[in-house]
């Protein structure tokens, strides 16, 4: 497991996928991977920050659930995305995500409008986690 996060191919949109040695960590890198599309996130200095908070059982919906959430609340208040942390009890999720304002120096990428169900997998590998699906863009 030599990075965190990856792309593939599809037709129209573009294929994510996150790894982590945790479930939860590889959602973090899915959210990295989705807003990494849309702009240099090393160039962030996370200094704003928003919480996160839903019920899901499933994994795979959850996923969903979360990289959606995120994109919400990031395109409501304006900010980019960059650093991410979740954390899961049962069925309850909880999360920080933190970003920055978006800015004239921030070049903005491709536009992310949606994590869909498509090629939507969560799946425990041999020694990590794999999550992945198609963002809309």
């Amino acid at each position: 497991m030599n990075k965190k996060y990856s792309y593939f191919d599809h037709d129209a949109d573009i294929g994510i996928l996150g790894r982590g040695k945790s479930l939860e960590e590889a959602f973090e890198s899915a959210a990295v991977a989705m807003f990494a599309i849309m702009a240099d996130i090393d160039l962030l200095q996370c200094d704003e920050w928003i919480e996160i908070g839903f019920e899901e059982e499933d994994n795979e919906f959850a996923l969903i659930e979360w990289l959606n959430t995120l994109l919400a609340l990031a395109h409501m208040k304006h900010l980019v995305l960059g650093k991410f942390e979740l954390h899961r009890e049962g069925n309850s999720w909880r999360g920080k995500a933190w970003g920055d304002t978006w800015r004239k120096d921030l070049e903005r990428g491709t536009e992310v409008k949606g994590a869909t169900l498509t090629m939507l997998s969560v799946e425990e590998k041999e020694d990590h986690w794999e999550a992945r699906c198609v963002v809309d863009v």
